[in-house]
């Protein structure tokens, strides 16, 4: 039995060489544009006045009464702590 297990991991062994074969990348270290050879031919379809309009501010009321003062509640929470 032990030697049928040495067997099989020889034989894996066999299979799991590593190629000869490796890849290189290599990348261009520098690439110039010239953009004065590059030609656009048509007209310009520039509007002549594009503006935008600002929304109108909304005013929101306050739904809360107004109060002069809040000592009642002020004295109501330090009520609460020792």
């Amino acid at each position: 039995m032990r030697l049928f297990i040495i067997l099989a991991l020889l034989s894996f062994s066999v299979f799991a060489q590593k190629s000869s074969k490796s890849v290189n990348y290599e990348y261009k270290k520098f690439e110039r544009f010239d953009f004065e050879e590059i030609g656009v031919e048509g007209e310009s379809g520039a509007p002549g006045d594009l503006s935008i309009a600002p929304a109108p501010r909304k005013n929101y009321g306050n739904r809360l009464p107004e109060r002069k003062s809040f000592n009642k509640e002020v004295r109501k929470s330090a009520s609460g702590i020792r």
